[in-house]
Parts: structure tokens; sequence; C-alpha cells
């Protein structure tokens, strides 16, 4: 069922940053506002220039570009690159996917959601620049795919449920693999610290 993992996913996130995580983090409260925002207009959708698009979707768009303010001219020209890449990457998986489907070997949802995550982890080097790139970039792939087929005489919704579960599975994929590099990172530095230690009382 379509929408189950997003909700699922975004639940648990939301569970987490509202009684889980530290007070004293900046993006606490925006974070929870958000990813609540995203759940309650996930059940609408708006016609823009022509396409479908899903309000809840639409709105974790422009949630994500509200990140970038602040950051240095060079920071957003090199994010805006990187989501070029993930979009076209993203719609051109769509294309292929209607015109030769005898590529995916495995259901798509996962196809998309690990491609998208072995490109991401390629871009960015933080969680924070990782889930920003994620968001903006497929849901721009989403647009743009609309209205690539919207001369096509089949519907197609941006933003819809199905592209929700997809970033709710990439967006767990990013954070199991951060949660690793932190746990090399935190055990690199223990047995490094153990070692100096032991110099100490040799």
């Amino acid at each position: 069922m379509d929408g189950l993992m997003f909700y699922f996913t975004s639940w648990s996130l939301w569970i987490y940053i509202t009684f889980i995580m530290r007070k004293e983090n900046s993006y606490r409260l925006k974070l929870a506002a958000g990813i609540l925002l995203t759940i309650i207009l996930a059940g609408f959708h708006v016609p823009i220039g022509g396409i479908d698009i899903q309000a809840g979707a639409l709105f974790s768009l422009i949630f994500s570009y509200s990140f970038l303010m602040g950051e240095k001219k060079r920071s957003i020209f090199y994010f805006l690159i990187c989501s070029y890449i993930l979009t076209l990457g993203y719609a051109t998986f769509h294309i292929v996917e209607v015109f030769d489907p005898v590529l995916l070997i495995v259901k798509e949802t996962w196809m998309i959601a690990v491609l998208s995550t072995y490109l991401i982890l390629l871009l960015q080097g933080t969680l924070k620049g990782r889930i920003i790139l994620l968001i903006s970039g497929t849901m721009q792939g989403e647009i743009l795919y609309a209205l690539i087929v919207k001369r096509y005489p089949f519907p197609y919704q941006a933003g819809s449920f199905a592209y929700l579960d997809v970033c709710a599975l990439t967006a767990a994929l990013l954070i199991g693999w951060s949660c690793l590099e932190n746990a090399r990172l935190y055990f690199d530095t223990y047995f490094a610290y153990n070692e100096k230690d032991k110099q100490k009382t040799s």
C-alpha cells in the first residue's frame, strides 16, 4: 500500500525529534514542524502549470530550500549543481522505466532508493546536506518527469504517495549509513585513545 512507509518513517522521525532529540538542537522545532505539516498536507494536491502536485511533497520541497538560507554563495552554487545532477538522474530513471521496464530487476521503490542513496552519498558529506539534497533533487525530478509525460494520455501526479515512500526509504538508508559512519569514527577515536594511553603507561 502506497504511503505506508512514508507515514511510518515520518511519524518515527517526528517522535524522535519531539521527545528524544536534545532541546539544545537549533533545528529541533523547525524539523518537527516541517515533518508534521508534510504529513498533514500529504492528503491534498494542487494543480500548477498543468500538472498535478501533491501538497505535502511540494511543501517538503519548499521546506528543504529554507535550509539554504544563510549559506555561503559558493555552498549554494555547489548544492544547486548536486541537486541538478540528482534531478536529471531521477527523471531519467522514470523515463527508462516507462520505455524499457525490462531493466527493472527488483522492485522499483528499492531500485530508485538504492541508486539515489548511492548518488547522494557521492555528492554530499553531511547528513543535513544529504537529506536536503534528497528532497530537493528527487522532487524536482518528479516535477520534470511530470512535465515530460504531460503530453501523453496517461495521468501522473508529482509527489504521489509512491514517491513519498521512495523518499522515506532513501532517508532511512541515508540515516543508517550516517550512523555507521559515526560508529566507525567513534571506534577509531576509541582505539586511538587506548593506543596513546598504552604508550604513556609503557
